[in-house]
């Protein structure tokens, strides 16, 4: 069942090291804020990560 998150439009995907001179300052708070994001993100992945690692290692040194 879709939910209307599902029918939002999507925001427009940016790439990394795009022009930024013609965007307002709304436009780049918004592109850092989503920035941030993905950020925290990644943070979350490389620590659950990091932890996975860290419990495999101890159980394999028993």
């Amino acid at each position: 069942m879709k939910s209307e998150q599902d029918d939002a439009p999507r925001p427009a995907a940016f790439e990394i090291g795009q022009p930024l001179d013609l965007l307002s300052v709304a436009e780049l708070d918004e592109r850092i804020e989503r920035l941030r994001q993905e950020i925290a993100r990644l943070e979350a992945k490389r620590a659950a990560k990091q932890a996975a690692s860290a419990a495999a290692e101890a159980f394999f040194k028993k």
